[in-house]
């Protein structure tokens, strides 16, 4: 898939935040999901506080979700491997038809708590 064709897909689209992370990361993700047919763009978050660095999210449709999260664990897993570390780290939970997608970050399925993971405080929304 194409940036283009991503930014077609998802122009009339709900689409939520799956990562918030510096601008190369989050370039580097969107490129994956794209080579895996998955949507994906990149959003800059504006922060009204002073000082604040700028933030990019990787945007993607809420159905995606959980095949992102599963990307995102693919990943770490080669990063661990290619490391020579052990692999102690299990999958994350299959998702039920009508539940909660899991957080990103710990892999937790439950609903989220004033827009963040209630387990790691992931802000998703």
């Amino acid at each position: 898939m194409t940036p283009d064709e991503a930014k077609q897909v998802l122009e009339n689209t709900d689409v939520v935040p799956c990562v918030e992370t510096s601008l190369p990361d989050a370039r580097v993700l969107v490129d994956a999901c794209l080579s895996e047919g998955l949507p994906a763009l990149v959003h800059r978050e504006a922060c009204s506080k002073p000082g604040c660095s700028p933030k990019f999210q990787v945007l993607v449709r809420r159905e995606d979700a959980p095949r992102v999260a599963g990307l995102l664990q693919q990943r770490w897993m080669e990063s661990i491997r290619r490391e020579g570390l052990p692999a102690t780290l299990s999958p994350l939970p299959a998702v039920p038809e009508e539940g909660d997608p899991p957080c990103p970050a710990c892999g937790t399925a439950a609903p989220l708590a004033e827009g963040a993971c209630s387990d790691c405080g992931l802000q998703l929304e």
